[in-house]
């Protein structure tokens, strides 16, 4: 399977994550635990490589991040920075 990158970056969702992470003040490592007890295996070293671009995200671990962080799915993936959480 060939990988593909978008605008450079594995994802689009990584920015949004990290912004949302940020505002509620969780560690990278707090968050790789929250979505652990959701039943994904992510280390914190893995939300590193998503916050940054380096790293695919599934439609799964995007449905449990939206879920553990607050936001939507559709927020997670928006290009506009005037959407709304």
């Amino acid at each position: 399977m060939k990988i593909y990158s978008y605008k450079v970056k594995k994802n689009l969702c990584g920015r949004r994550i990290k912004m949302a992470r940020a505002e509620k003040r969780i560690t990278q490592t707090d968050l790789a635990a929250r979505v652990q007890t959701q039943g994904i295996t992510l280390e914190r070293d893995s939300i590193s490589r998503i916050e940054i671009g380096t790293r695919f995200v599934t439609d799964y671990e995007l449905k449990i991040f939206a879920k553990v962080l607050g936001v939507s799915m559709e927020w997670l993936t928006a290009e506009d920075e005037a959407l709304q959480q």
